[in-house]
């Protein structure tokens, strides 16, 4: 996957949230919970344009990081609204798998990237 396609993929990812989060339910608690998600979902795609525009190989590795800790970030999130049955867990086990598959693709960049 080249940076264009993950820039789209983890852009798409910040829009299916954002949605998710405005059909929970109105109550105190789904709104803290989807302001944290929203936050750090947008942030994931948000800052991995920051990635791709990294002025050297130590500021690429440390953006890199903050996108990963973001993703990790999205993904517990999300399981909060599953486990504490904000939204069924079939309505958001899609993104469940995108946030564990995004916060992968990180992880492994950084640490090729370290190891170079």
């Amino acid at each position: 996957m080249d940076k264009e396609e993950l820039k789209k993929r983890s852009k798409e990812f910040a829009l299916r949230v954002i949605r998710l989060v405005e059909a929970l339910p109105q109550t105190q608690t789904s709104q803290v919970i989807g302001n944290q998600l929203s936050r750090s979902a947008t942030s994931v795609a948000a800052n991995y344009r920051a990635v791709c525009r990294a002025r050297s190989p130590a500021d690429f590795i440390h953006k890199l990081g903050i996108v990963e800790e973001e993703a990790d970030e999205s993904l517990f999130w999300l399981e909060i609204i599953v486990e504490t049955k904000l939204m069924p867990a079939n309505r958001v086990q899609e993104l469940l798998l995108e946030a564990d598959e995004l916060t992968a693709i990180f992880v492994a960049s950084r640490k090729t990237a370290k190891g170079r």
